[in-house]
């Protein structure tokens, strides 16, 4: 009997054994070497592992298919322009096991959804594509022609266009996802959603509003050069090591570095750069000169505290604002000013969990300085109300004039190493009309104008049966999505679900009645096709365009690039309802970039900027002082507090990431910084909680949430203490995922709220 959609969808409740030490005080260093090449050693050959070590990240080399943080502009280290993590991630992708029709013999769905996510991660690189039937406990192999043929029968079928969904990941290069949204549109709808609805979508928002693009507004030169930054919500060791790098550039420079975060993370306590043996031998970088434990989800209590104390030295210098700046760029000055002064100040700090002491210290930096840079991740952007943190923080630079200067502006920090780009090129469920009429216009036909489903939505619109294919360009749609269970069924009511793919992962064994798995190159791997190199490229954090080129023989010959499963499943459905001919573009992807160019702002004379080693930069408006807003000028903004409350009981809980994990990859076990080894299902807790709830380390407990009367509930998570703010907690994702509901999520962003999710703890 086949396992129900919630047992594949689920992680293993099963624990392993873990063990406790005292978290680190220090990140990087020997210790990063280390654990680098042990994980780089054990998946990948010696030969590779070193092939690899030279061409990441490095000019004319390729694109590490981690985080999108930027290489520098003009030398990159000879020794590595990787991080711990990034060589995880390598490790993964060119892992020395392949997967085909053996294993899938050997192994049922149901058998493989009892692995751990490290487990079938680790299972091997796909080598060969793979169909479920109907029924089946299995998957066989199959024909990629009559894969294709597969997907365009289920969607030439449909009653609408609109009853697809057709998901990106961040991985994808700019090549494969303008291709992609092409094709999805050819075909006839806007149904786009992508991994950005799930994290940065809310920066995006709040950016559009406050100045007029959903992008940062710094170069890598301008953290280097800047006063003061502001790290906000993120934990840069573990999910962008290379930023510590540019913060330590900072400090050399005299800047001065806040962290704001409800846990304290060791890569912003001091930074051991592996590159410099003077670091090592004298113990590394301080990194923040003041660090304010936030309550989680008590960011907007804590600006407006901050907001406040300015405010009160403007009115006795006059000279703490930047009033040319707000009189020549802004716009709604004196309204922001009128509504910030509604609000108490003792009441702002409660609400915040920083004691005043530490809030005045940030104001003091912030009053001395206007060279000042806010960088945040998604503990800012996952909240009910994450549109109106970071536009509350753009409030501070707008007061400051630290917009459009060098070493000053917003630095939203990405996640998936093109997340940034695919948006740029089109992967878009609302994309603007100005966009569409450039498509029409080359193309000749007329997308769709209606917009379509977002991530949350797509989810709803599968479980209510209104959707009935969907299609993943990469990623592990059921592993990073909300409400587990919820989001399981939904898949479960598909008619067919397909995943383009490099290796194994839990979205696989979650399928509709048929499902297709269509293995493709890693961005690592050399991509000939008609026997020649193909180069790609994507964007990274700040807005560089750069190509990546793989150098490794792939794994498998059986293996199709993206670009080439894109424009034959696109050839196979539209047949003669489309004047593209789509198969041209599979020998050259320079034809590609040539339409790019002539469709997206920005991209003018691609293929030849592209020769450019490190790549170009796409015109920012924000970072030039050009606000494209209805005014033409930034804002100033309103923003509530958060409007939720505690009851007797109940905890405010985040997610977060291991160190041994990128999104929803699992390199391994262990939370080295944090000192919780070979384990997962854990719970941090604060010591004073745990004694009021007669808690002691290592005690079992199930958590539970309720939101709109709907109860959730995640088994067997072992208890650590842990230097949280009381009332807190904090657990893993994806194994908590199960507890975010699917209808809690950002106004007008929809991104889930998964950093505030408000639970309560049951001893077993």
């Amino acid at each position: 009997m086949s396992s129900s959609s919630s047992e594949k969808a689920l992680t293993s409740e099963k624990f392993t054994d873990l063990k406790l030490k005292k978290p680190a005080t220090n990140s990087v260093g020997l210790p990063a070497v280390a654990s680098a090449i042990q994980h780089a050693l054990k998946y990948m050959d010696a030969k590779t592992a070193f092939e690899i070590s030279k061409k990441i990240n490095q000019k004319g080399g390729f694109d590490c298919p981690g985080c999108a943080w930027p290489d520098p502009d003009d030398e990159r280290s000879s020794l590595g322009e990787y991080c711990e993590n990034g060589l995880k991630a390598m490790a993964e992708e060119a892992q020395n096991k392949t997967i085909d029709e053996a294993f899938f013999s050997k192994n049922s769905i149901d058998d493989l959804a009892k692995l751990s996510d490290f487990e079938i991660g680790k299972s091997g690189r796909l080598a060969q594509p793979m169909y479920l039937a109907k029924d089946a406990t299995h998957y066989k192999p199959i024909k990629w022609s009559d894969a294709y043929k597969k997907v365009a029968e289920h969607l030439n079928t449909l009653n609408s266009p609109d009853e697809a969904i057709f998901y990106t990941s961040g991985r994808t290069s700019n090549e494969a996802a303008f291709l992609y949204q092409l094709f999805v549109r050819a075909y006839g709808t806007s149904n786009l959603p992508d991994c950005s609805n799930m994290c940065h979508e809310a920066s995006g928002k709040a950016l559009t509003e406050t100045l007029g693009i959903g992008k940062g507004s710094v170069k890598l030169d301008d953290i280097y050069k800047a006063e003061l930054i502001l790290v906000v919500g993120q934990n840069p060791a573990t999910n962008h090591p290379r930023m510590l790098t540019a913060l330590e550039k900072c400090k050399k420079n005299g800047g001065k570095i806040v962290a704001i975060n409800p846990l304290p993370e060791a890569g912003l306590i001091k930074f051991v750069n592996p590159q410099s043996p003077q670091k090592i031998i004298t113990g590394g970088t301080k990194i923040a000169d003041v660090f304010a434990q936030v309550m989680i989800n008590g960011d907007v209590a804590l600006v407006k505290a901050i907001l406040l104390k300015l405010v009160e030295a403007e009115e006795n210098s006059s000279t703490v604002f930047d009033h040319e700046f707000i009189q020549k760029n802004t716009s709604f000055y004196s309204d922001f000013i009128s509504d910030l002064n509604t609000y108490d100040f003792d009441e702002c700090v409660k609400l915040s969990g920083v004691s005043e002491a530490i809030i005045l210290e940030i104001v003091d930096l912030i009053i001395n300085r206007d060279k000042i840079i806010i960088c945040w991740a998604m503990g800012l952007t996952q909240h009910k109300n994450a549109v109106d943190n970071i536009r509350e923080f753009v409030n501070i630079l707008l007061l400051k004039g630290s917009i459009g200067k060098e070493g000053a502006g917003t630095c939203p920090v990405r996640g998936h190493s093109n997340v940034q780009g695919d948006r740029t090129v089109g992967i878009w469920e609302a994309a603007p009309q100005a966009f569409l009429d450039k498509i029409e216009a080359k193309f000749n036909f007329k997308p769709p104008v209606k917009h379509g489903y977002p991530v949350v939505d797509a989810i709803k619109a599968m479980h209510e049966k209104k959707a009935k294919v969907f299609f993943g360009l990469g990623g592990n749609f059921i592993s990073a999505a909300p409400d587990t269970v919820f989001t399981a069924q939904a898949l479960e009511h598909c008619n067919l679900t397909v995943h383009v793919s490099t290796k194994l992962n839990r979205s696989h064994l979650v399928t509709g009645k048929e499902a297709l798995i269509l293995p493709c190159l890693a961005r690592s791997e050399k991509d000939i096709q008609n026997g020649k190199e193909q180069l790609q490229s994507v964007e990274n954090s700040m807005g560089i365009v750069s190509s990546t080129k793989g150098i490794l023989k792939p794994c498998s010959t059986e293996l199709q690039s993206e670009v080439a499963i894109v424009c034959n499943i696109a050839h196979e459905t539209l047949k003669k309802k489309s004047t593209i001919d789509w198969l041209r573009y599979i020998d050259n992807y320079a034809l590609i970039r040539d339409d790019i160019e002539e469709v997206v702002a920005g991209f003018e004379d691609y293929n030849n900027k592209l020769q450019r080693p490190e790549g170009f930069y796409l015109p920012n408006g924000a970072r030039q002082g050009h606000f494209k807003t209805e005014t033409g000028k930034a804002h100033f903004s309103i923003n509530k507090l958060p409007d939720w409350k505690l009851k007797s009981g109940e905890f405010i809980m985040t997610t977060i990431r291991s160190h041994d994990q990128f999104n929803t990859t699992i390199y391994g076990l262990n939370d080295r910084y944090r000192g919780v080894f070979n384990e997962r299902r854990i719970i941090f807790m604060n010591p004073e909680d745990m004694e009021h709830k007669g808690l002691k380390s290592k005690d079992i407990v199930s958590i539970k949430s309720k939101f709109n009367d709907v109860i959730r509930t995640a088994h067997n998570f072992k208890v650590i203490p842990y230097k949280i703010p009381k009332n807190c907690c904090a657990t893993y994702f994806p194994e908590a995922n199960v507890l975010v509901p699917i209808d809690s999520y950002a106004h007008t962003a929809k991104t889930p709220s998964s950093k505030s999710v408000i639970v309560t703890i049951e001893k077993i």
